[in-house]
């Protein structure tokens, strides 16, 4: 906890393995080749390299409609090498030097001479993907991958689009008698609040997912999805025009109400107030994501304990694994979209590879799994 009583993650500071930074030329835009030198390559893809976090983005932003990375792996040891011709040809967004492996190369000088492309430098081994240390090294490294070539979540923005652009009203799911018969006054407070988190590939997922739900449940959501803040106006529209839930922007001081679904703010922290209202911080996310999800699902395990839960759809990157066991401990419900319907699958595989998802499955199936939950605990 910090001053004011709010759940926090610990510090990033001197836990695992630290990145420093070199940057050689100017930030690049995403739709990235990324060069990695002196990382063996049967290493690279088993994982075991220090750079593991930044290879396995190589399937998330591939899976991005407007991004294409391609990962260029040259090997340093026994085999062939690298030459200094080889070098000036390769044309890449990134360079990431392990240091650990090209320490005494002649090719490291050569490259800082040369080379237009940022490089990020790297010693010594990733924390293990399951440790305790792994999700502040990724959200460290992720930071720094960020300021160099930019950020991959600005890819769901322009994707809105053709959610606006969608006219097939897709089929809802029936109300359950046993909810019909229970006694629900439109716009009352929820008692039980569960978060919806997204980063790319969400709204389409999130929009599949509110499509199949039926109005009349007593629950409301709140809705975290990492998205460019000149988005945030046309995203309730986005992901609410087909569905029977109300999706607005967060109101400071209003509770989270049934029927409702609170799109967490970009840039401004979400909390509650002990009687459960919205309370909008000055103070921004912390880095390197923005909404935080981590921080969001604190902030709701610490006010709704056992009466909230967390589906998290697609994205890349591991935001939320940090907090699950915090949610968790609190009583809270974590579920995941199941990989192969994700256009980006690493953030809901984090939780489930570690343990924290009790059910995957697809949008519309999380969304039948919902409302037999509430059918069963609240009747």
């Amino acid at each position: 906890m910090d001053g004011d009583g709010r759940a926090e993650l610990l510090d990033d500071g001197g836990a695992g393995y630290d990145v420093p930074v070199t940057e050689v030329g100017a930030p690049v835009d995403v739709g990235l080749d990324i060069a990695v030198l002196g990382v063996e390559a049967d290493r690279a893809r088993a994982g075991a390299g220090p750079l593991d976090a930044a290879l396995a983005l190589e399937g998330d932003l591939d899976a991005a409609a407007d991004v294409d990375l391609d990962l260029v792996l040259q090997q340093l040891g026994g085999g062939a090498r690298l030459d200094e011709e080889a070098l000036a040809a390769c044309e890449t967004d990134l360079w990431l030097v392990d240091l650990a492996q090209s320490e005494d190369s002649p090719l490291v000088d050569s490259l800082l001479e040369r080379a237009s492309a940022p490089v990020l430098f790297g010693e010594g081994h990733a924390p293990e993907r399951h440790s305790e240390n792994y999700p502040r090294w990724e959200r460290s490294l992720f930071g720094k991958l960020k300021r160099l070539v930019g950020d991959p979540t600005q890819a769901v923005g322009p994707s809105l689009q053709a959610l606006l652009d969608e006219a097939q009203r897709p089929a809802r799911l029936e109300l359950p008698q046993a909810l019909a018969n229970t006694p629900l006054k439109a716009g009352e407070p929820a008692r039980q609040v569960w978060l919806l988190a997204a980063s790319l590939g969400g709204p389409a997922a999130v929009k599949a997912f509110l499509d199949a739900l039926p109005g009349g449940l007593p629950i409301g959501f709140i809705y975290a999805q990492h998205i460019d803040a000149s988005f945030e106006a046309a995203l309730p529209q986005a992901v609410g025009r087909h569905s029977q839930w109300h999706v607005n922007t967060a109101r400071h001081g209003d509770p989270v109400r049934c029927g409702e679904v609170v799109v967490v703010p970009i840039s401004n922290e979400l909390g509650f107030a002990e009687d459960g209202a919205m309370q909008i911080a000055e103070r921004a996310w912390p880095e390197p994501y923005s909404p935080s999800i981590d921080q969001m699902m604190l902030n709701l395990a610490q006010q709704f304990g056992a009466q909230c839960g967390v589906i998290v759809f697609s994205g890349m990157g591991s935001d939320g694994s940090a907090a699950a066991a915090y949610v968790k401990r609190q009583g809270g419900v974590i579920w995941t979209q199941r990989a192969e319907s994700c256009a980006s699958p690493s953030m809901p595989d984090s939780l489930r590879e570690a343990g924290y998802s009790s059910f995957s499955a697809d949008p519309r199936e999380l969304a039948v799994a919902l409302v037999n939950h509430l059918a069963e605990h609240c009747s």
